[in-house]
């Protein structure tokens, strides 16, 4: 009995001295937590201080003060990557710069926080992505003031679509016009920059009909007699948007071989030497009275009470 009485004082040091050593584990400091990866707007202002005041001055600043989006106190880095290393380093391979990216990583940068904005929804399929022109090119992302991403006025927004369309410029050389070289009207007025649904990125009008109607709202459906080009292949099929030799923009300088590129080479029931359409074929192109067929076929984009589109 006194054997183990013994044996149990003798242990109680033991487990003395193993409570102490769990205490002194337990206190000793936790290692220090892993440097964060971002340097803070702060840092990147010691060096670009010019760049910085321009977001700062923009509508990007909201990045720097809005808690929701995840990049409060860090809106350089939003775009730019974790900037610690070359805050560092100050080497230029240590950071991420979007306008030298190629287009699609330029762009996912920028869609990261603008892909479900209503102007930018046919981004992804948009010609301009396609083609790989980043956002880049036509916003200055580190310009002052509140209207400093983009161009703003009808000069300053053509001369920058100007810049890679010179085809375009040429068009509008002929002599009749849509009035963009007088900057009456600019290039997004008609184009959505940022894609649509519609050939050639054009504007919708209420929802799905050409952006055209938005001004030529007279020419508007729907009819109870319709011309079927207006109705499916759009304006595009007897206008050139852009510029023509025809007063009225036509794809041809007369009215009459618009016309004969849908209306042509179709039977007729007599054997004269006649040239016609369907019976009874009694348009003879070779008069003057027929070589301009909106004379009698006034409603040619669509008609209420007449089948032929004659009023």
């Amino acid at each position: 009995m006194l054997n183990h009485r013994a044996i149990a004082l003798s242990i109680v040091p033991l487990l003395l001295a193993a409570a102490a050593a769990a205490q002194n584990a337990a206190a000793v400091v936790a290692p220090a937590a892993a440097a964060s990866p971002y340097a803070g707007s702060q840092a990147c202002q010691t060096c670009h201080e010019d760049l910085y005041n321009g977001v700062m001055k923009s509508p990007h600043a909201a990045v720097e003060t809005d808690h929701r989006r995840g990049f409060a106190g860090k809106a350089c880095e939003s775009c730019h990557g974790p900037g610690a290393k070359h805050a560092e380093s100050a080497s230029a391979a240590d950071i991420r710069v979007p306008s030298k990216l190629a287009a699609a990583a330029a762009d996912r940068i920028c869609l990261s926080c603008h892909l479900n904005e209503e102007t930018r929804s046919g981004r992804l399929q948009s010609s301009h992505a396609k083609n790989q022109v980043p956002c880049t090119s036509c916003h200055q992302i580190h310009a002052a003031g509140p209207l400093g991403l983009l161009p703003h006025g009808q000069a300053a927004v053509n001369a920058q679509c100007e810049r890679c369309h010179v085809n375009v410029v040429a068009q509008f050389q002929q002599p009749n016009h849509h009035r963009v070289p007088e900057n009456a009207m600019s290039c997004v007025d008609c184009h959505n920059p940022h894609g649509s649904l519609r050939p050639a990125m054009g504007r919708a009008f209420a929802g799905n009909e050409p952006g055209c109607l938005n001004c030529h709202g007279d020419k508007r459906g729907p009819f109870a007699f319709e011309h079927a080009p207006v109705r499916f292949e759009g304006c595009q099929t007897c206008h050139e948007p852009h510029g023509s030799s025809n007063p009225r923009m036509l794809t041809r300088a007369q009215v009459r071989f618009v016309c004969l590129e849908c209306h042509a080479n179709l039977p007729a029931m007599n054997s004269r030497p006649v040239a016609g359409v369907v019976p009874p074929a009694f348009h003879d192109l070779r008069s003057p009275v027929y070589q301009n067929c909106t004379v009698c076929h006034q409603k040619i984009h669509g008609s209420h009470v007449d089948r032929n589109l004659l009023k």
